[in-house]
């Protein structure tokens, strides 16, 4: 990947140990959602219909992650958005890109902590007070700091276990719904019905509604992005790469659909939502009402735990190796590319950790969960959208350049896909409240001030550079 007087031949470089099912899992449990914990805010918002939204929404996706096996394969190296439009576009570009990312990745532990805890809390009644849950969160959030700094094998077997353990619980639950003798299909008519777009309990948001809903979707696809975060850490041909990419989002995808499919025929929409207010746990609910205990106990597990656990861990790591190649390719401070004795970064993972206290310890149980939603998956889509503007730069500018991956296509394609990344930008423009504007406008004027102290203090002492397919060369 380099040549012996490359900058990438230093002492901090990251350990080819992850096999393509580790890095498989890792993306694919990244995007797995919390399924089991979020299904009220999916079905509030997409109504019955919901399965047919996760189905359109992976066929969206579908492009802008054909497009990225093309570019992954073409630039193996971490830091993926960082790497792409740096070299598609400019260095101010690929900043933005990561920065909107990251808002997405980095927002997921404090999310995924309060998710585990409250269901503890609700699973067992314990009326946690805030004192508890917080003490618990740190602890939860701790245990992931450590994971995350020993060997990268360590966080691939744990994840390969979640995962699987929670695809087939999830898919054995949809099959009892379906064949527990309460499935109804008049449950799903109305078809269309979502509380947005002022459907509020009637659920009468009509089609505009449901659409934006199916836009909000978005935020359980994101995830398969964090393949080329992982790639040098990979001892898999590059080429396999796609695999990693492609088969995450078709098995979260074909798991979405069909367990949605099961849980809005187990009761009217006004009833699983609890009159549309995105109340959680409506899986488990619909199994304590048919008596079911000891199965939602196990459901809890395989479908709320292991879930938010495997989304957790794989944006952890994602996150931690794109502030590594940021501080690598002087984007941030060289401490941040800094590793330990397991070739684990060292700063950014107690600086994620630092970031998730304080945003638990400040979050609120009340608004918090629906501006996370909008927020994560407006950046995201917008993200996107800057990489498929880079995927036809470079299609224009370096045809020459080899393509491991060979999109079908060409750059018509790459147009499409792009399309598809500005109308889910759009669409979740229309489903943004005050509050998630609110934090990203903080958000993208903390990233303002580290983009002015690069330009006038880090760019002029330290030249960006790139591993591009023509050689390094400094942007």
């Amino acid at each position: 990947m380099s040549s012996s007087n490359s900058k990438l031949d230093n002492t901090n470089v990251l350990k080819r140990s992850l096999s393509l099912l580790y890095v498989y899992a890792l993306a694919t449990g990244a995007i797995l959602t919390f399924l089991g914990y979020w299904d009220g805010v999916f079905l509030t918002n997409a109504g019955p219909a919901t399965f047919l939204s996760f189905g359109l929404m992976t066929l969206f996706v579908l492009p802008i992650a054909f497009v990225y096996c093309e570019l992954s394969a073409m630039m193996p190296s971490t830091g993926a958005e960082l790497v792409y439009n740096t070299i598609g576009i400019n260095k101010h570009a690929g900043f933005w890109s990561s920065w909107l990312i990251m808002a997405a990745w980095i927002a997921v532990p404090p999310a995924a902590v309060m998710g585990i805890i409250s269901w503890i809390d609700y699973a067992f009644e314990l009326n946690m007070s805030y004192g508890q849950i917080v003490i618990t969160g740190i602890i939860v959030l701790v245990i992931y700091t450590i994971i995350s700094l020993l060997e990268i094998e360590l966080a691939g077997k744990i994840q390969t276990f979640m995962l699987f353990a929670s695809l087939i619980g999830v898919v054995l639950t949809g099959f009892l719904f379906l064949f527990s003798g309460h499935w109804s299909i008049s449950n799903f008519s109305p078809f269309i019905r979502s509380a947005l777009n002022g459907g509020g309990a009637t659920g009468e948001g009509g089609m505009a509604g449901w659409l934006i809903g199916t836009a909000l979707l978005v935020t359980p696809y994101f995830g398969f992005e964090t393949v080329p975060q992982m790639v040098e850490e990979g001892t898999f041909p590059i080429k396999s790469m796609s695999k990693a990419i492609l088969g995450s989002v078709l098995t979260c995808g074909a798991l979405y659909v069909f367990f949605f499919f099961a849980l809005a025929g187990m009761g009217p929409w006004e009833v699983l939502t609890e009159g549309g207010t995105s109340a959680p746990f409506v899986a488990i609910k619909v199994m304590q009402k048919l008596g079911w205990g000891y199965y939602s106990l196990f459901f809890g597990i395989v479908g709320v735990l292991f879930p938010i656990g495997t989304c957790l861990l794989g944006f952890w790591i994602s996150a931690v190796r794109l502030m590594y190649a940021m501080g690598r390719q002087n984007f941030l401070p060289k401490a941040f590319f800094k590793t330990n004795k397991h070739s684990q970064p060292i700063l950014p993972n107690i600086l994620i950790l630092v970031l998730s206290l304080a945003a638990f310890g400040l979050m609120s149980s009340t608004s918090y969960l629906e501006d996370f939603f909008s927020l994560m998956a407006f950046a995201c889509a917008v993200a996107y959208a800057i990489s498929m503007i880079s995927s036809i730069r470079l299609a224009k500018y370096h045809p020459e350049w080899e393509r491991p991956y060979k999109l079908k296509g060409g750059q018509a394609f790459r147009w499409f896909a792009l399309f598809i990344a500005l109308l889910i930008a759009w669409l979740c423009t229309l489903g943004q409240n005050i509050g998630a504007w609110k934090g990203l406008g903080l958000y993208l004027g903390v990233g303002a001030i580290i983009w002015i102290w690069m330009i006038f203090f880090k760019w002029p002492k330290d030249k960006v550079w790139m591993l591009t397919p023509d050689g390094e060369k400094e942007f």
